[in-house]
């Protein structure tokens, strides 16, 4: 009964957030080019990141055209590492960056991405079906400032809050 209360309450705050729905995501998209290993640079906060530094999420394309979605961060209070992982799905087109990811049934979000360089893949910056979420992703650990800066900005005149933003340390890297 109580997790039907706190889903519920869940329920009824997203339903409150401004949608993203407005914001296309990245066509041309190539899935396999994207899967693997992106480092999380900067991420609005959320209770399910709180105190993590290190953060990863690695993508991997299965046979049955789903994604396995590892997230892993470690947290120096506790001394532990963190890993939640999920599997994701396109909403239609494969051409285009646009997910639904699924931690636990029944709750699954969008994974929308809104920009990402061509051809490298080397960043990308992703939201989900509101204005409350937005990650900055590498391909490495270290972004270069200038780059961070033109995601930053992209990410502002797309209509994001980017005092929101939290840089995150990526000081530990976690062993494959």
């Amino acid at each position: 009964m109580r997790l039907m209360a706190i889903l519920t309450g869940v329920l009824t705050l997203l339903g409150c957030a401004r949608s993203t729905r407005s914001l296309a995501p990245v066509s041309g998209f190539d899935g396999e080019k994207y899967m693997g290993v992106w480092y999380e640079i900067g991420r609005f906060p959320h209770f399910f990141e709180r105190g993590l530094t290190s953060v990863t999420a690695e993508y991997t394309l299965l046979d049955d055209g789903t994604i396995r979605v590892v997230n892993r961060g470690y947290n120096s209070e506790r001394g532990k590492w963190k890993t939640a992982t999920a599997r994701a799905r396109f909403k239609g087109d494969r051409t285009v960056g646009l997910l639904k990811v699924t931690f636990f049934w029944p709750i699954s979000a969008d994974y929308k991405i809104l920009a990402l360089d061509d051809p490298g893949y080397t960043h990308a910056v992703v939201t989900s079906g509101t204005f409350d979420y937005l990650w900055i992703l590498s391909r490495s650990p270290e972004m270069d400032e200038a780059v961070y800066s033109g995601l930053v900005r992209f990410a502002e005149s797309s209509g994001f809050d980017v005092s929101r933003l939290e840089r995150v340390k990526q000081e530990r890297i976690f062993p494959r």
